[in-house]
């Protein structure tokens, strides 16, 4: 069966699993699980690589349908997400 067709796509749920892993619920029916150690492994921006801090990763939230830490200190597209690509 194929997901229901949307006019624009938003993540529902977000919900922490360790480490650097977050489950992603998007509004067709995807969920990804998203491993963002390897992105800020290789990150040189300090205001990324902040996130590295477990304290800081862990607090992320839902804006809009987009996944977002602090006030879009760090933020992707909800496309790539969606495809799995950091």
């Amino acid at each position: 069966m194929k997901a229901p067709m949307t006019a624009y796509l938003e993540i529902t749920e977000a919900t922490y699993l360790g480490d650097y892993r977050i489950s992603l619920d998007f509004n067709d029916g995807t969920r990804r699980v998203m491993d963002f150690g390897p992105f800020l492994g290789k990150a040189k921006n300090p205001e990324i690589t902040a996130f590295r801090r477990l304290n800081k990763f862990k607090n992320f939230h839902l804006h809009y349908g987009n996944l977002m830490w602090g006030d879009y200190e760090m933020i992707f597209p909800i496309a790539d997400l969606h495809a799995g690509k950091i």
